[in-house]
């Protein structure tokens, strides 16, 4: 039997419902406005909120269209998968500037389907569709810092 890779110290509790949809929100965003993943969020059980450097703010009709989005990917029904890796190793795509300089050898990579993959020590669900329902709360635009935050909280769906 193989040990399992020792990795960095882990200090947080998270909701992994919660937690899963801040990565598929981050992969939303990516894939839709070109910015990079989140750097400032606040993920809670409740309502979270995330926020966003992107050149303009999004329409009306785009902020629709992230919360409908949102809702497909969690429904679309993807597993979520880990994989180890070495910083070497890192897929395309996947920048190591987030690691912690004291980076264990091993990387956990969280995959969502073909959707996502980000290095991550956090707890997440095993499928999406454990995620529940993406509300959206509102936004805000700050254009001094061309900052777009999305407030948002998850219905967990009744059988």
């Amino acid at each position: 039997m193989t040990e399992p890779p020792i990795l960095n110290e882990h200090h947080k509790q998270e909701f992994p419902p919660m937690h899963t949809a801040e990565h598929l929100l981050n992969a939303l965003m990516v894939k839709t406005f070109g910015c990079e993943r989140s750097r400032n969020a606040h993920i809670e059980r409740k309502k979270s909120k995330i926020s966003y450097d992107l050149p303009t703010c999004p329409t009306e009709a785009q902020v629709e269209w992230i919360a409908e989005e949102m809702n497909r990917l969690i429904q679309s029904g993807m597993e979520v998968a880990y994989d180890f890796v070495t910083i070497d190793q890192l897929p395309a795509g996947v920048k190591p500037d987030r690691l912690p300089d004291d980076v264990s050898e091993a990387i956990r990579l969280v995959r969502i389907g073909d959707y996502d993959v980000c290095p991550c020590i956090g707890q997440h669900v095993g499928n999406t569709r454990e995620i529940g329902r993406f509300v959206l709360l509102g936004t805000n635009w700050d254009e001094a810092k061309h900052s777009f935050r999305i407030r948002f909280k998850l219905e967990v769906q009744q059988a």
